[in-house]
């Protein structure tokens, strides 16, 4: 009995319908959170390194949550509305060619998929059942590799977003608050870490990549925040006291 080959990656099947499109919002939430834990977190040890006062600390950590989270927001709100406009009006351009240019796009749908290795003869047999079937989302899918389902809402994607960072950033908030005053800045440190190697774990799972490169850029790249903030913090705490 033969046997596949064994896939290199663990990770999910990204060619399993829908699948691909939830991979790459369940991305954008790790990414999201990873950013509010690095973010955050460098913030917090900046002022933790330029003073003890918990209130000045607390201050500015929730600023920096409320404003990062509605940063975040906004930016992937206008970024998918962008999107969902530019498919909208591909999809009224394809539509308007179908209505008014149906041989011409019969055509460029035979070509294209002589272009993907079908002779000439199957490739006009396909494109004419296809055409019968659904014109529209045939030119979609072949043409422009998107289909009408497809289209993003940019409320979920600006609520998903906001969440995602807002979750990440709670991270440095609650080691400032549970650690003593002494451990703040090595409470936040480690926990950072620890969190990047998860999110960095997470990542690659979803994409299929390496755990070890991943989990060293992010935690590399946020380390190297964490300790630029410290010292520019400690640095300023020194001249003004």
């Amino acid at each position: 009995m033969s046997t596949s080959p064994a896939s290199p990656h663990k990770g999910p099947d990204l060619h399993a319908g829908n699948l691909s499109g939830r991979l790459n919002w369940l991305r954008a939430g790790v990414l999201g959170a990873n950013d509010g834990i690095v973010s955050v977190a460098a913030l917090v040890v900046g002022v933790a390194a330029a003073t003890s006062d918990i209130n000045a600390i607390l201050i500015a950590t929730v600023a920096s949550i409320i404003a990062g989270a509605v940063s975040m927001g906004l930016g992937e709100y206008v970024s998918v509305s962008s999107q969902r406009d530019t498919e909208r009006a591909l999809v009224r351009k394809e539509r308007w060619e179908l209505e008014n240019l149906p041989e011409e796009e019969l055509e460029e749908l035979t070509q294209l998929y002589e272009a993907k290795g079908l002779t000439r003869g199957t490739a006009e047999q396909v494109a004419k059942e296809l055409t019968a079937h659904d014109a529209l989302a045939a030119h979609l899918e072949t043409e422009l590799r998107m289909s009408e389902e497809d289209e993003s809402n940019p409320w979920v994607a600006a609520g998903a977003s906001a969440l995602a960072f807002t979750i990440g950033a709670a991270l440095p908030l609650l080691a400032v608050l549970l650690a003593p005053a002494a451990w703040r800045i090595p409470a936040v440190v480690v926990g950072v870490l620890i969190a990047l190697t998860i999110t960095g774990w997470i990542s690659a799972h979803l994409g299929g990549a390496s755990r070890i490169k991943a989990i060293l850029r992010v935690v590399f790249g946020g380390g190297a925040g964490l300790l630029v903030t410290y010292l520019i913090g400690a640095l300023m705490g020194t001249n003004i006291a």
